[in-house]
């Protein structure tokens, strides 16, 4: 299955690293249309260290879906790896989301039990990173191939999902039911790939 057909498609039971603290939630108002972040900076020396570092594109869901109330928001970010976004709310499972920054501790504790995982679960489950937070794009894109994540990757570099998720502090891990409903998360680091892959099959109904 590929990548774009995963997104499309696409309890953690696990003792938890403590998350990364973030800035208290802004204003909580829904709204109406979807909110489309700030485009990556695609200077020159950005897209030449992407395409060396072999970040993933990051594919569009091709068809239209209605927004589910429990699942992602209305939020359009930014590939990390490519020129294109996504609209979050369009996304389905089963799929696993993981929002990490590249300074954020627990975030590298976890880094190579989600590349381990995402290789594990491949064509089985689908796996999505977001850059949350993060000032440096640059610094985004070594730590993404320093860890060996070879699955797509967003970025929110403002950080409008702080109050559309009610995001606590990073990591933060999301389980992505079939009908696109959010039906698990977690706020800290993955514990092993045996874990998220107990959570995946309890919750997601999938075993990889």
């Amino acid at each position: 299955m590929t990548t774009g057909a995963r997104l499309g498609a696409v309890c953690l039971v696990a003792a938890l690293l403590s998350g990364c603290a973030t800035a208290s939630p802004g204003s909580s108002t829904t709204p109406t249309g979807p909110v489309t972040a700030s485009a990556n900076p695609n200077t020159p020396a950005l897209v030449a260290q992407r395409a060396a570092a072999g970040l993933p594109d990051c594919d569009v869901p091709s068809v239209d879906v209605a927004t589910v109330p429990e699942g992602l928001p209305r939020v359009v970010l930014p590939c990390l790896g490519s020129d294109r976004a996504v609209d979050l709310s369009r996304l389905r499972g089963p799929l696993v989301v993981n929002l990490w920054a590249s300074w954020c501790d627990p975030c590298k504790a976890e880094a190579p039990i989600l590349a381990a995982f995402a290789a594990r679960a491949s064509g089985k489950v689908a796996v999505l990173g977001i850059d949350y937070d993060d000032p440096d794009p640059g610094a985004a894109i070594r730590f993404a191939e320093v860890s060996g994540w070879r699955y797509p990757q967003l970025v929110d570099g403002t950080a409008l999902l702080r109050s559309r998720l009610t995001l606590p502090g990073i990591p933060v891990t999301l389980l992505v039911a079939a009908d696109g409903r959010v039906v698990y998360r977690v706020t800290g680091g993955v514990a092993s790939v045996d874990a998220l892959a107990a959570a995946v099959q309890e919750r997601l109904g999938v075993s990889v």
